[in-house]
């Protein structure tokens, strides 16, 4: 049975069983569309909420950018990682002891402004767009090979799966298909890792073979291995990294903080019956996300040295694109490789300098990995079910963020205060169907790679959500025009910098022209420190926040006058 046809008939298995527990599991209620009515067991939240975290970028994108930038790649695996524990240590109890399961919903109240829930509800509402566009691209560069769709067709098919799970079932049934998700991907990248590993190493475990001596009797070591043929190849040693570390501080910085203001991870702390299992579940999430999280290097390093091989040959002279594997045939039809013959020799060639001849799209290394390594058809059937397993989990969640941003937190508790239950249901459905087609939009036409677009989401949470909500909890006297000027400047100054090279002058970007040598992906870190400083220094100029709100600061913080938040 060839490729295409066992991958329709695992994703269709894969998306049968997702429109199944949405069905079975639909949201009555608006306590069910938003936190599932709080009756998840804390270890099957920590699986949805690990299916959720990890999407499209960690499971397409974060092993591929990996594999091309080498040790400049790991600011993904460091920022995201610290950045989970950060927020489930740092943050997420003393939110669910808070009782708002939004982050409008805390900034609102917690600064007690109509004007700081409204920005905050927009901050979301940028911030989950950004985001998803990274996802829904990712479910076009799957469908766009495995199915033999261009990207748009494919983009358009995620769209209509993910917007009837999250319509009918609400956080309900995202979150008991997330379950369903996170077995499907991990499955599906921890299986062709292990094959590979063996292959290449003898070790089943890709973690230790990714520091063993390959299995072709040369003694080397497979990083040894991959810094030689980089450098052969006019690419900088794997192993060594082209950023400077003032980048690499700041991207690192931004994902970490941007990880503990994002609304569709927070969310999740709300959907468990107490606050000690909102603890239990994080740490069930973490363990979870671990998983892929330690086995992505390896996955990189196995990818970057078959592609070598396979392009360029065992003597890195390249080879006959006639006689190139069929892998290399069936990604040129999607665009995402596409060869130039240069010199005439109607060879390929793979390399760093400008004897290449080569354009990959690096978000395809984790899914053509299986048959650049001549797995069975199953496996990489398997890995394209969990592309987009991880990218329709996320997409669930954030639509669910933007939804909820404007049905609950800019209708209900805004602008239209008598609306009942029924009516509140109705505007989270419509708004989620809206959100669902601008979403599809930026799929087709994506401001970058996936973990890219991604990253600029996270930066955008650092500088604006991720100062409200720590002084919200740990500065009792912040006060609503600190927290509001410091969201609008901080969030301001991100998205105007990301737009600005990456839009308005692309040529401009690079380390000469970025502000204190700061990239796109990074600039969230700076936000976040302007963001700081105009909250305090605005605070300071308007005096404190009123004795009320100090003493519901204090009974957020301290167990005394808690107990009533935890049983919500």
């Amino acid at each position: 049975m060839d490729i295409q046809t066992l991958t329709f008939i695992i994703v269709g298995l894969t998306f049968a069983l997702y429109i199944g527990i949405a069905i079975w599991s639909r949201a009555g209620s608006t306590n069910d569309f938003y936190v599932a009515s709080g009756g998840v067991h804390p270890v099957l939240n920590g699986m949805a909420t690990a299916a959720d975290w990890m999407s499209a970028a960690s499971f397409i994108s974060m092993a591929g950018i990996v594999a091309f930038a080498g040790y400049d790649g790991s600011v993904y695996l460091m920022g995201w990682t610290g950045g989970y524990v950060l927020l489930a240590l740092c943050l997420a109890p003393y939110l669910r002891k808070f009782g708002k399961f939004t982050v409008p919903d805390f900034v609102g109240d917690r600064y007690y402004s109509r004007a700081a829930r409204i920005i905050a509800v927009l901050c979301a509402i940028i911030i989950s767009f950004t985001y998803i566009a990274g996802q829904m691209r990712g479910v076009g560069v799957v469908f766009s090979r495995f199915l033999e769709v261009d990207i748009a067709t494919g983009v358009i098919i995620g769209m209509v799966i993910v917007f009837f799970y999250t319509v009918l079932g609400g956080m309900k049934g995202i979150t008991y298909t997330q379950v369903a998700q996170y077995c499907v991907l991990v499955f599906a990248y921890i299986v062709p890792a292990v094959f590979i590993s063996l292959l290449m190493t003898g070790h089943v475990l890709p973690q230790t073979g990714f520091g063993a001596t390959l299995a072709d009797g040369s003694g080397q070591y497979l990083l040894q291995k991959l810094d030689g043929l980089s450098v052969e190849l006019g690419f900088t040693e794997y192993t060594e990294g082209a950023r400077s570390m003032v980048d690499v501080f700041f991207i690192t910085a931004a994902l970490m903080v941007g990880t503990a203001g994002l609304p569709h991870v927070i969310v999740r702390f709300f959907t468990v019956p107490k606050v000690r299992d909102a603890r239990r579940s994080a740490f069930w999430a973490l363990v979870f996300i671990a998983v892929v999280y330690l086995t992505a290097p390896a996955i990189a390093a196995f990818a970057k040295v078959n592609l070598f091989n396979t392009i360029n040959g065992p003597e890195m002279t390249g080879v006959s694109h006639e006689q190139a594997p069929s892998w290399v045939k069936n990604w040129e039809k999607t665009g995402l490789i596409q060869w130039q013959d240069k010199n005439g020799d109607g060879k390929m060639f793979y390399s760093g300098d400008e004897r290449n001849e080569m354009k990959i799209d690096r978000d395809i290394m984790v899914l053509a990995n299986p048959e650049i390594a001549n797995l069975p058809a199953w496996v990489v059937a398997l890995v394209a079910a969990g592309g987009i397993a991880a990218a329709l989990s996320t997409s669930a969640g954030l639509l669910l963020v933007i939804s909820t941003s404007i049905s609950h937190d800019l209708l209900k508790r805004t602008l239209m205060p008598n609306i009942n239950d029924r009516q509140e249901l109705m505007y989270a459905r419509f708004a989620a169907a809206i959100a669902i087609l601008l979403s599809g939009y930026f799929g087709v036409y994506p401001p970058g790679f996936v973990a890219q677009v991604v990253a600029f989401a996270f930066g955008l949470a650092a500088s604006s959500f991720f100062p409200a909500i720590i002084l919200g909890i740990f500065h009792k006297r912040m006060n609503r025009a600190g927290a509001v000027a410091g969201m609008v400047v901080g969030i301001v100054f991100t998205l105007a910098y990301i737009i600005y090279f990456k839009f308005i002058s692309p040529e401009l970007n690079n380390p000469q022209h970025w502000i204190l040598g700061v990239s796109p992906e990074g600039i969230g870190t700076l936000g976040m420190i302007i963001n700081f400083v105009v909250a305090i220094v605005v605070h300071k100029l308007t005096g404190d926040a009123p004795d009320d709100i100090q003493e519901m600061v204090e009974s957020i913080r301290y167990p005394k006058g808690s107990g009533a938040a935890s049983s919500h």
